[in-house]
């Protein structure tokens, strides 16, 4: 089981059922956003600083979910992020996200 949170830089503040719906688009049809915007990249790098890429991650650390919880690469672009962690880092990452997208 996996968590799989996605941010993403939009005008104006979407409704939960908007925000659901780009989510599922993002999902199934990246990359559904066309677009930059500078706060995205900054966000990546933060993350990725924080957590690197799984490919990132020397072979033998592979499954030190400290160094990454990552359970795939991460789809990002300049208007996108989403993510895939393992179920046991879902907390943690999910507070990080919260607070590094605001």
């Amino acid at each position: 089981m996996t968590f799989d949170p996605g941010v993403w830089h939009s005008e104006a503040r979407p409704t939960d059922k908007q925000a659901g719906a780009i989510y599922i688009q993002l999902c199934e049809n990246w990359p559904y956003l066309q677009g930059e915007h500078p706060s995205v990249a900054a966000f990546y790098q933060e993350l990725t600083r924080r957590w690197p890429e799984i490919d990132a991650i020397p072979e033998d650390r592979i499954g030190d979910l400290d160094i990454c919880p990552w359970s795939c690469a991460i789809s990002h672009s300049e208007i996108a992020v989403v993510m895939s962690c393992v179920w046991p880092k879902a907390d943690e990452v999910a507070a990080f996200v919260r607070d590094l997208a605001q």
